[in-house]
């Protein structure tokens, strides 16, 4: 090679392999003690252990370690890769003024050594952008699928741990600030696992490539008089002592983003969740010609987001404006101060154009935590968000619920107390018993706590004490008055909670939905059952009752709580239904909650309650 090469480019190779290597190595010693520090002293770190803790220790954690290993590696890759480019720069400038140089003094054999100099550099810059291409895509690669896995795992973690114990429902009564939990699993998380990968790569390659491009800006840098005193390398001090500066300052301009970030979350998530309110109840607000009051609501919504975003805006303005112009002073920074050594002949051009380069990186490395600040500010509105959710899971499966067992074919109420959220009495000392196949209606003005008394017998209800005993799983059904119909085609709607798979032992799962739809006279479905649609907004209140009854027919359970399931339906429909359980499902015990005196003709006991905690039991009189 030639001699005004930086770098042995013929043993290079090697050199690298080891130096990736060997930084490799010492980063992920540092990375994880790094990690253990945070995790143990910082509430942040607190909070995402809490969240991802089990990702990393579990059963299948091996393959989500040697991702990470891999991610890690490809960082310390990247900034190797910088460093060479630096080099190469170097080379390739340098070959220039030697060739400027050469040319002006007429020597032809310096210009050929200096013109040969050059394409060699050009041949290296071919093989190192080759091998920059190959390993940004393969960086992507593995980023991504780092990020997809670990993703997935918590999408279901955090999804399951909502749902268990009903803390999905229950949560209300612990924290009214849960809100949006859809948002918290569907964008927060999104933007926790992207911004976790991005942060901590971002960090380890900041300080990986700070090490390596002061080495070379301290072999770059000469001395320099600052106030009579001569400095030995000041530019390495003084890329530190500047980027110290700017950076305090950047953290005392960012701190509030974190709060405001936080707030814009909440507050652009409670918008949203109002306009799909409006799509809901589109049929009811056109009915009542509620336009106007949307309008207000919504828009009132809307400008408590502008507000908070103004104020993201102004504090953002101020960030921003103090890092762009620390940033710009920075580009003419090196320069500056290695002209003076150019112009006499101490250093070369590339020198020049390398130390430009080699103050760059520091300096950006140093700056990566500041000009990161606003990131992690909106980092930490989404780690508070789900932290939060974890939270208010947690303990609102800590909230009391009535004592369970499985019984077979029975039903037993032993004790059970139902309260209002302030303490008053709905339901005191209730005692009762069902065997197969009987019925009971319960009633009571409204307000007397007849469906929080079901909410209780399902375990929803937190303010309650007692013991019950009923059949285990889908053996007890619980009908809402307007039933639950989920996403998908009409043979799941049908089949729910069950699947249409448990029906389908011998391949005659359509043909029973079928006939149980013509059953409870919905006969006009049967040859819908491909369909997708949100049928909540397709059927009327009443055809959704009557799917309601279709699911006591198809899965047959023990014990079926309804309540206010007919409301919908006239008194003669109503009838049919009662009589079609009573008949197709004759062992099953009926326990009914309804307003109408017409549901007391199928039942053959009748518990008033008075709402003030006292009940009364009798027999049906009709």
């Amino acid at each position: 090679m030639p001699e005004s090469s930086s770098l042995d480019w013929n043993h290079e190779l090697w050199n690298s392999v080891r130096w990736t290597l060997e930084a490799f190595g010492i980063s992920a010693v540092c990375f994880v003690l790094a990690a253990m520090v945070l995790l143990r002293y910082t509430r942040w770190g607190r909070q995402f252990w809490r969240i991802s803790g089990p990702y990393f220790t579990g059963r299948d954690s091996a393959p989500v370690w040697g991702l990470l290993a891999a991610v890690l590696f490809m960082t310390v890759f990247a900034v190797r890769m910088t460093v060479l480019f630096s080099y190469q720069g170097n080379d390739m400038y340098t070959a220039l003024q030697l060739a400027a140089q050469a040319f002006a003094q007429g020597d032809a054999a310096a210009l050929d050594a200096a013109e040969s100099a050059f394409w060699t550099s050009l041949v290296v810059f071919a093989i190192l952008a080759t091998i920059h291409v190959a390993r940004s895509l393969l960086d992507f690669y593995v980023g991504q699928a780092f990020d997809i896995r670990w993703r997935r795992w918590l999408t279901d973690d955090v999804t399951t741990d909502w749902l268990e114990g009903r803390a999905y429902y229950r949560n209300r009564f612990v924290d009214s600030t849960i809100d949006n939990p859809d948002q918290r699993i569907q964008q927060d998380i999104t933007d926790f696992v992207q911004i976790s990968r991005t942060l901590s790569m971002g960090a380890v390659g900041a300080l990986v490539s700070l090490v390596s491009f002061t080495k070379i800006l301290w072999d770059l840098s000469g001395p320099m008089t600052v106030f009579g005193t001569e400095v030995p390398r000041a530019m390495v001090f003084l890329v530190f002592a500047y980027v110290l500066l700017s950076t305090i300052v950047a953290f005392w301009l960012g701190r509030p983003l974190i709060q405001l970030n936080f707030w814009n979350e909440r507050l652009s998530a409670n918008f949203r969740y109002a306009l799909v309110r409006v799509r809901d109840g589109a049929e009811n607000v056109a009915f009542y010609r509620g336009e106007g009051v949307e309008r207000h609501g919504l828009l009132t919504r809307f400008a408590a987001v502008l507000r908070n975003y103004w104020q993201i805006v102004f504090r953002t303005l101020k960030f921003n404006g103090w890092n762009l112009g620390v940033n710009q002073v920075a580009e003419v920074f090196p320069i500056l101060i290695q002209a003076p050594r150019f112009f006499s002949g101490t250093i070369t051009l590339g020198d020049v154009t390398q130390s430009a380069t080699a103050f760059g990186q520091v300096h950006d490395s140093l700056s990566f935590f500041r000009e990161s600040y606003d990131t992690f500010a909106g980092y930490r509105a989404s780690l508070i968000r789900l932290d939060g959710l974890r939270d208010a899971d947690r303990a609102s499966r800590e909230m009391p619920a009535l004592e369970s067992r499985d019984l077979d074919a029975a039903l037993e109420i032993e004790g059970l107390h139902v309260r209002t959220p302030d303490g008053s009495p709905l339901v005191t000392a209730l005692d009762l018993t069902m065997a197969r196949g009987e019925t009971l209606v319960v009633k009571g003005r409204s307000g007397s706590g007849k469906t929080t008394l079901l909410r209780s017998l399902a375990q929803m209800w937190p303010y309650t004490d007692g013991r019950i005993g009923r059949p285990p799983g889908r053996r007890t059904l619980f009908l809402s008055q307007m039933p639950y119909l989920p996403l998908g085609d009409l043979r799941t709607t049908v089949a729910y909670p069950g699947s249409v798979r448990d029906l389908d032992d011998d391949g005659s799962a359509d043909d029973t939905i079928r006939e149980v739809l013509r059953k409870v006279q919905l006969g006009n479905l049967v040859g819908r059952l491909d369909e997708e649609q949100d049928w909540a907004k397709v059927l009327s209140p009443g055809e959704q009752q009557r799917i309601a009854f279709a699911r006591i027919l198809l899965l047959r359970p023990d014990l079926v709580f309804l309540d206010e399931a007919t409301s919908a339906v006239d008194e003669g429909l109503e009838y049919s239904l009662y009589d079609l359980v009573r008949s197709e499902v004759p062992d099953c015990m009926l326990f009914s909650v309804s307003h109408r005196s017409s549901v007391d003709q199928h039942h053959s006991r009748q518990l008033e309650l008075s709402g003030d905690g006292a009940w009364e039991l009798s027999t049906v009189s009709v």
